[in-house]
């Protein structure tokens, strides 16, 4: 064997996408010879290699193998992919992947081909930190920085970019679901990723401006592609990050985010949120990348999902801790999903009723933006929000041609923020049925979940709020709340929700803590497992 340098990682192949190398036998240590922990000599087999350990060296061997995503099937093809799989792990662990060696037979010719690299010792595996309990915080930010400068000087074009749209997207998870459709058994599981795609093809539906936008700010690249705290090792002297997916360009060249949600997503199935959230921020810091929110949260479920069908072939395999891990993982997909749908929701009711205090508690738990129909008109009027500005009903700048621009200017912007995937909470009266039915309009024009709220208050309560509040953008007296609830549109659609009910914990001004829950349900249903659908990798 002649060693043109010295090995890479003892962790081979659990790969992604119907791009994914599945693997038949996965070691969950990697020997750790120079420290006398380990075996000298041990071995790991996947479905399309095999990797021997030998002191302080790892080989891995391709098998000649063909499937529908490699062809390993010539030495020519193996000594080739050999040689890409070093050439591309090398941005990230330049000293762990040493070389290509030539295997020659009995006569003394090539005859086959091995990665080479340097061995890495088992305990410092960032999943094995994360499960002993032991800090890798730091290590966790310097892969957010080597990330992030990676991505900042790879190559970007036209073929590259082709990747990051909207379109090529829906193409592998429509292929991913394809294949889990075929390896799964029952009609829950079945279920369950008719439910996935449901949800994938909806986001989708309405943000092609979104992904269009990203690639117009250059954050489609050639990046990791596989990104997993297994195939990272933190180490004294920093981490090195092992297992780019070499098999297929179009598989690594993707959006940055998506790349860095893959360790996100991988690190809090760990138990590990935390970590997981300050990872992403550190990421974003270093990247300069102030994504969407939903887009992130796209981005974690089709990762999961991705990780769920690996499982799933795995456990046909029969691993019999795989099947467990696919539904932790599909689990996971769903409540990504359901996160990051784009939602509108309506608060609305009559002066006093607290929707404004509502909309307010809403947002500060869901992490989401408030347009708020009374700060709008004062902009529209060029007034400062807080300044006084009553007049009689449907006078002054309330007469039903401004309320009618107010209207249409916070639905144009509840738009461009639906139209990146956005939960907004459009906090106005939504007396009309004729704004109403605008709103829904736009909801299915932006491929948008509408959520309608009602907020009701026992008149005496809603009285005593609007004649005694301070500090309010709202104008509206006693006179002005009484000839609004007599042009009162019925609105069945309406989830009613009524502050000040007696006898019950309260939230804030009024709001029970139960009609609070009510509500975040009703925007952010709980899954099966009744958590909450936002996961813990981002804050709220």
């Amino acid at each position: 064997m002649n060693d043109t340098a010295a090995a890479q990682s003892p962790v081979v192949d659990s790969r992604s996408n119907g791009d994914i190398r599945h693997p038949l036998t996965r070691r969950d240590s990697c020997p750790q010879a120079e420290h006398g922990q380990e075996p000298y000599a041990d071995m790991a087999e996947t479905h399309s290699a095999v990797v021997f350990f030998a002191g302080d060296r790892a080989y891995k061997l391709k098998k000649p193998v063909r499937t529908g995503f490699l062809d390993f099937s010539t030495p020519q093809a193996r000594a080739g992919a050999c040689q890409r799989e070093t050439e591309l792990n090398r941005r990230f662990a330049r000293d762990v992947y040493l070389g290509v060696a030539e295997v020659r037979g009995p006569g003394g010719g090539p005859c086959d081909h091995l990665v080479v690299m340097r061995r890495m010792p088992a305990a410092r595996r960032l999943s094995a930190l994360i499960r002993a309990g032991e800090p890798a915080g730091a290590a966790v930010r310097q892969v957010a920085r080597m990330l992030a400068v990676q991505h900042a000087s790879a190559p970007r074009g036209p073929a590259i970019s082709e990747q990051g749209t909207r379109d090529a997207l829906g193409r592998r998870w429509a292929d991913n679901i394809e294949q889990i459709h075929a390896l799964v058994d029952g009609y829950a599981q079945a279920a369950q990723a008719d439910e996935v795609q449901r949800l994938a093809r909806r986001f989708l539906a309405g943000r092609a401006a979104l992904f269009d936008r990203r690639i117009r700010d250059g954050r489609i690249v050639d990046g990791h592609g596989d990104l997993l705290a297994d195939d990272i090792f933190c180490l004294d002297d920093g981490p090195r990050i092992l297992d780019c997916l070499d098999f297929d360009d179009r598989l690594r060249w993707l959006d940055g985010l998506d790349d860095a949600a893959f360790l996100a997503m991988d690190l809090e199935r760990l138990g590990a949120g935390g970590l997981a959230r300050r990872f992403l921020a550190w990421y974003a810091e270093y990247a300069g990348d102030p994504a969407p929110v939903p887009l992130l949260y796209h981005y974690l479920a089709y990762r999961a999902f991705v990780r769920a069908k690996v499982d799933q072939l795995r456990s046909r395999q029969g691993d019999p801790q795989a099947g467990a891990l696919a539904s932790q993982l599909t689990t996971m997909t769903l409540r990504y999903l359901r996160a990051g749908a784009a939602t509108l929701v309506l608060i609305g009711g009559l002066p006093g009723t607290g929707k404004s205090t509502l909309a307010g508690i809403l947002a500060g738990r869901l992490g989401c933006t408030v347009l708020s129909s009374d700060r709008i008109r004062k902009e529209l009027a060029g007034l400062p929000p807080l300044q006084h500005a009553a007049a009689p009903y449907g006078a002054g700048i309330y007469t039903p041609f401004f309320t009618e621009r107010t209207y249409q200017e916070l639905l144009h912007r509840a738009a461009q923020l639906l139209a990146v995937g956005e939960l907004v909470i459009a906090d106005a009266s939504w007396m009309s049925a004729a704004h109403r039915a605008a709103a829904a309009a736009l909801a299915g024009q932006a491929s948008a979940d509408l959520i309608q709220i009602q907020c009701t208050a026992p008149p005496a309560l809603a009285a005593r709020r609007v004649s005694t509040r301070a500090g309010s953008t709202s104008d509206a007296g006693a006179a002005v709340a009484a000839d609004m609830a007599a042009a009162w549109a019925p609105w069945p659609e309406a989830l009613n929700l009524a502050s000040g009910t007696k006898g019950t914990r309260h939230d804030q001004a009024g709001w029970p803590a139960a009609l609070v829950q009510q509500a975040l349900h009703a925007i952010r249903p709980p899954g099966p497992d009744r958590r909450p659908a936002r996961p813990s990798v981002l804050p709220g």
